[in-house]
């Protein structure tokens, strides 16, 4: 009993035991109003529920409610209560209240109450006590359902047929007929303060809740939870909202838990429950089992939250996890046996930059080309070469022909029967392998492309390969260093909520003097400091040769270099000799 709302409540009830969780004592209250014989207070006292310090007497002498309810009926000063707030303010309290109310006439509705109504009342296991501490009452043909406003008085009654719950009029003052009023049991609010309560449709399926000895309010119907002032409700820490069981009562409910946010829980109705099922038919059908029933879907209510279920992320784990140690998972290789080793395979945000003719495009056109050759879903964003010449340079290096005898047509007869067998290489590839060259790219565009070939392709993972970096769209050009890194941030969200895999092809800064590094680093990278952060991988594609001199072609070597990476060494990973003049690399 170390948490503060204990040791308040074994303070101020001094004879008191504790068993398990809960606490009794004789009821301060029923001596107070010389009750005999007396009853016993009972508070539930376990920090990790809802319910934790609600008290509740077993003569029903005082409605219960939390520490500071308990406080106000003792006349204890408040600020002693654990949450007292001497800055809150309660809704309701600037409202003038007129003079005249119907207390008085509610008496004599309770009095009414005929023994055949009560019994009911108790197919549902709720006692003629419950009724009485609700004033539930009869005017001779309708139940009279009062609605207490917060100042405790009664201004408005809502009369409903026995038989016909359909039959319904309100009955009283007519300004408090305002939907803004229609809260049954609307005092139980202050009475939670800092504690947790029900919200229900319809007054009857509020009794079998109260008979447990539940804290709870209730509307008339769904349609009236659109007109709840979220302030009415700002001190309630946890509700737990329980409507009928119909489409459009549960419509209403996730709609008046995304306007009033986190504290609202919504109790889901077991699978097997028939259809327009309430709180009351299921307590009249349940009635040996209803209060493990409801303790049951307590446990399970989920708060409506920005964030996915514990259970459910822990699945989604799981699941992502045997994914990953898949065959599906290890197939994504460049095909580059150095590369593959250095990185892993193709995974997360993989970043390469490169000075221009370096061969960047050259060397991501084998890498996806290769991968789809495979059967591997890629999407190549090209904003550099053009889709007609990306499919060329592809042929070349499937045929071993250059793209100056692919175009003239001048092949002698095996070299026409390796362009034969590329193109059917190339064909089949390319339901793996998509091009687009859509100027006006957007991240919503790229899921639903990502989709679309998940689909297609029945694969759990994709490849995007993105040419490059700077040449993505934006909306504002003059922002182009702060678009880069929104598009670095979309690209992270689309990696990790769709098991995407990037190859992004990135430029180089130029120092003062015009020139390019020659060592390659994390600060080498044009146009955003984001890179360093979004990318998993973060690599340089530096060539070992000066564009100026006469290297026959096939003998200049590129190195890559991984300048970053969260998971791998940085270091050297090979050098790469142009295969030329097949727009292709050879690993050294």
């Amino acid at each position: 009993m170390s948490d503060v709302i204990s040791r308040f409540y074994l303070q101020h009830l001094p004879e008191a035991r504790v068993t398990g969780h809960s606490l009794q004592a004789p009821c301060p209250f029923c001596v107070e109003q010389k009750k005999i014989p007396p009853g016993l207070i009972q508070v539930l006292l376990h920090p990790e529920s809802f319910f934790h310090g609600y008290f509740r007497c077993s003569n029903r002498c005082v409605p219960g409610g939390f520490p500071l309810q308990f406080a106000r009926l003792r006349k204890l000063p408040l600020g002693q209560v654990p949450g007292f707030d001497p800055d809150r303010e309660y809704y309701g309290h600037e409202v003038d209240y007129p003079v005249k109310n119907i207390n008085h006439e509610l008496i004599g509705f309770v009095d009414k109450l005929t023994s055949e109504l009560v019994t009911t009342f108790q197919v549902a296991g709720v006692t003629a006590e419950v009724l009485s501490e609700m004033r539930i009452g009869f005017n001779g043909r309708y139940l009279v359902y009062p609605y207490l406003q917060p100042d405790g008085n009664c201004y408005a009654a809502r009369c409903l047929h026995p038989d016909r719950p359909e039959d319904a009029f309100w009955y009283g003052d007519e300004r408090f007929f305002a939907q803004r009023f229609r809260l049954f049991n609307g005092p139980e609010i202050d009475r939670c303060e800092n504690g947790a309560l029900f919200l229900v449709e319809e007054e009857r399926n509020l009794l079998p809740l109260k008979q447990l000895g539940f804290p709870g309010i209730a509307i008339p119907s769904a349609a009236d939870l659109e007109a709840i002032d979220p302030l009415r409700l700002a001190w309630i820490r946890t509700i737990f909202l329980w409507v009928n069981h119909n489409a459009e009562s549960e419509a209403k409910a996730r709609a008046f838990a995304t306007r009033v946010g986190f504290k609202v829980r919504l109790i889901r109705w077991p699978e097997e429950t028939p259809r327009n099922a309430t709180v009351f038919s299921l307590a009249t059908e349940k009635s040996g089992a209803f209060a493990a029933i409801v303790s049951t879907l307590l446990k399970n209510a989920r708060a409506f939250s920005p964030f996915p279920s514990p259970a459910a992320e822990f699945q989604s784990f799981k699941e992502r996890l045997q994914l990953e140690s898949g065959e599906a998972y290890t197939k994504f290789t460049s095909g580059f046996p150095s590369l593959d080793q250095a990185l892993g395979g193709i995974h997360g945000i993989n970043i390469m930059g490169g000075t221009p003719k370096a061969g960047k495009s050259a060397f991501c056109i084998q890498i996806a080309s290769e991968m789809a050759r495979r059967s591997l879903p890629v999407i190549y964003y090209d904003f550099e070469n053009g889709r007609q010449k990306i499919y060329l340079r592809i042929l070349c290096r499937l045929s071993r022909l250059a793209d100056d005898q692919i175009r003239q047509g001048r092949l002698v007869a095996e070299e026409k029967q390796r362009m034969h067998l590329a193109q059917q290489v190339l064909q089949r590839m390319l339901h793996w392998l998509r091009v687009v060259n859509d100027r006006k790219l957007s991240p919503e565009t790229m899921r639903r492309h990502i989709d679309f070939l998940r689909h297609e392709t029945n694969s759990e993972y994709t490849v995007v390969v993105i040419d490059s970096l700077h040449k993505l769209p934006f909306k504002d050009i003059s922002q182009k260093r702060s678009g880069i890194d929104g598009w670095l941030r979309q690209l992270e969200a689309i990696r990790d909520e769709m098991a995407v895999s990037f190859l992004v092809i990135s430029e180089l800064e130029r120092a003062h003097d015009g020139q390019f590094d020659r060592q390659p680093h994390l600060g080498s990278f044009k146009g955003s400091g984001d890179i360093g952060y979004s990318a998993d991988n973060a690599m340089v594609l530096m060539p070992q040769w000066d564009p100026f001199d006469h290297t026959p072609p096939a003998q200049r070597i590129n190195e890559l270099w991984l300048v970053a990476s969260r998971e791998h060494s940085p270091g050297r990973v090979a050098g790469y000799r142009l295969d030329y003049p097949y727009w292709g690399f050879c690993e050294e």
